[in-house]
């Protein structure tokens, strides 16, 4: 058990973490709309009300609530640097499998698009339980604290992406980076010279000339994310075997969501 737990590890690291640290900052600007759901799930916690979003990317949901404090946590150092940002709110690095908080003490927690990184069904079951474990029980003065967990769905047959039932669940989804034009010193120094200067280099010879147009396009660079796609059950079949109870679950464009409780 334990070798296989150690290779999950070392996979993640290669085909998750040292992906995300380097596709950091690309990634950040594509991400800066809520989903309706978690906004929505956000918008409904109490004043004053401490939570976590474990897994937070940029940061993106920590300003959606203004009554509300996050301690938000991520793997990737790049991420967590920018979700830092999000002031008042605190991001860390931390492992979601190793949460670095106390116990039964939160009120809430969100995982977007997270708990589908890990590589085997023991791991993705000890993520929700670590998620799980954080939020205080259910007691005579007052209710449990409740997460809500995204994971991608195999049922997208609607997507771009186009899969479905039947399709390997266990997949390589690339993120492509595009290269850009690189100007050439003389082109970027003739573009700030005044017109005169400019009327000047074009009667220069036909080599300076040649110098002054851009060079080729730096090529793309293509980064494989591993990704666990999810099945229609699946996700609160892990939360009951975290020892959660699935108190709503949904499916919004091509994920899986569920918002769950520790048992008692």
């Amino acid at each position: 058990m334990a070798d296989m737990a150690n290779s999950g590890e070392e996979y993640e690291e290669e085909h998750v973490h040292a992906v995300y640290e380097q596709i950091a900052s690309h990634f950040s600007s594509t991400r800066y709309k809520p989903w309706p759901i978690v906004e929505h799930f956000l918008q409904c916690q109490r004043n004053g009300a401490i939570g976590l979003d474990i897994g937070c990317g940029n940061g993106k949901y920590l300003a959606v609530n203004p009554n509300v404090f996050i301690v938000a946590s991520d793997r990737s150092s790049n991420l967590t640097t920018i979700a830092s940002k999000h002031q008042p709110h605190y991001a860390l690095v931390a492992d979601g499998l190793a949460l670095p908080h106390p116990r039964a003490v939160f009120d809430f927690a969100i995982s977007i698009a997270v708990v589908h990184h890990l590589s085997t069904p023991a791991r993705r079951i000890e993520a929700v339980r670590s998620i799980l474990e954080t939020l205080h029980q259910s007691s005579s003065t007052g209710e449990a604290g409740s997460a809500l967990i995204y994971v991608w769905a195999l049922e997208q047959k609607d997507s771009r992406r186009g899969w479905d039932e039947g399709h390997e669940q266990d997949v390589m989804v690339p993120w492509v980076m595009k290269g850009k034009t690189k100007e050439t010193t003389k082109a970027k120094a003739i573009s700030k010279c005044s017109n005169r200067g400019v009327q000047h280099e074009h009667r220069g010879t036909q080599q300076n000339q040649d110098s002054e147009k851009p060079t080729a396009p730096i090529g793309d660079r293509t980064f494989h994310r591993y990704y666990h796609l999810y099945r229609k059950g699946e996700l609160e079949h892990d939360i009951e075997e975290a020892g959660g109870r699935v108190l709503e679950a949904g499916y919004e464009k091509d994920n899986w969501w569920a918002i769950a409780e520790p048992k008692s």
